[in-house]
C-alpha cells in the first residue's frame, strides 16, 4: 500500500520541495509515497478566483472561505478516500509521535495549509477536520508545518530507513527524549566518549542509555516528564480502583 498525500495549499509548487531529496526522495521515486498539491484557487468560482474575505465583526487580515475550504476537501477525499484531513494552525493540538505513528500505519493523509488569517471556523464541524499545530510559534502559513509532518510520516514507512530500529529508539517513542550519541575519535579536545560505551557490555550500555533519556526528559523537558511518570504508575492505580470496585 503506497502512502498518499494530498496537500491542498495556495502555493502548489513548495511541494515537495525539501521532500523529492534524501531519504524521502528516494522513497518518492520508488513509489513508497505519493503527493498530489493541489491548488485551492481551483474551488473558486468567481473570475479573480477569490479564496478568502474580510473577516466578519471586523479585523485585520483576510479569511479563507468556507466553501472554498469544503469543495477543495470534498475533491481530495473523493481522490484519497479513508485518509484523515489535518488543518494547519497554531489554534490546533499539539501533533505528537504517536499521532505521527498512527497517520504512518494509514493510507495516507490530507494536510490543509492555511495562509491569511486562517480558517472559516465553520469547515472544521462541517468537514470532520483534525486541528494541528507543529509548535508554538506562528508560520506565514500551513505549507513548511505540512512538509514537517509529512517527513515525519516518510520516515516511518517500511523500507524507507535503513535499520528496523531507526524508527523506535528515538526521541518521543517511549514518552522520552533520547540519550546521547557519540562516535569517534574518542577523544576530542580533551573530551572522551563515556567509558561504558566503549565497554562492550550491552546490559550496561542499555542500563546507562534509559538513564541519560530519563535525566535529559527530566531536566530539559518537565512537560515530558511528567506524562512519562504518570503513564508508568496509572496501570497500577487503575488495578487498585479495579480491585476496590471488586470489593478485593
Amino acid at each position: 500500500m503506497t502512502f498518499s498525500a494530498t496537500v491542498l495549499t495556495l502555493y502548489p509548487e513548495m511541494f515537495p520541495g525539501p521532500l523529492g531529496v534524501s531519504l524521502a526522495g528516494r522513497a518518492l521515486s520508488e513509489g513508497k509515497w505519493s503527493i498530489d498539491p493541489v491548488h485551492m484557487r481551483n474551488f473558486a468560482k468567481d473570475k479573480h478566483r477569490t479564496v478568502d474575505d474580510t473577516p466578519a465583526g471586523g479585523g485585520a487580515g483576510m479569511v479563507l472561505k468556507v466553501d472554498i475550504l469544503a469543495a477543495a476537501i470534498d475533491h481530495a477525499r473523493a481522490t484519497n478516500p479513508g485518509a484523515p484531513v489535518l488543518a494547519m494552525t497554531p489554534r490546533g493540538r499539539p501533533i505528537s509521535q504517536a499521532r505521527i505513528r498512527q497517520l504512518a500505519e494509514g493510507p495516507g493523509v490530507i494536510l490543509l495549509c492555511g495562509r491569511f488569517e486562517g480558517f472559516d471556523e465553520r469547515i472544521f464541524e462541517g468537514r470532520d477536520v483534525e486541528e494541528i499545530s507543529v509548535g508554538d510559534i506562528v508560520l506565514s502559513g500551513g505549507e513548511c508545518a505540512a512538509l514537517m509532518v509529512l517527513d515525519a510520516c516518510i520516515r516511518l514507512l517500511p523500507g524507507v530507513m535503513g535499520a528496523p530500529s531507526s524508527g523506535t529508539e528515538e526521541s518521543f517513542e517511549d514518552g522520552l527524549l533520547e540519550y546521547p550519541h557519540y562516535t569517534r575519535p574518542t577523544e576530542w579536545e580533551g573530551r572522551a566518549i563515556p567509558e561504558v560505551l566503549r565497554s562492550g557490555d550491552h546490559a550496561k550500555i542499555a542500563a546507562w542509555r534509559k538513564h541519560q533519556a530519563e535525566d535529559d526528559t527530566r531536566s530539559r523537558r518537565p512537560d515530558l516528564w511528567e506524562r512519562h511518570r504518570d503513564a508508568r504508575v496509572q496501570p497500577a492505580s487503575g488495578a487498585r480502583r479495579k480491585n476496590e470496585d471488586l470489593g478485593s
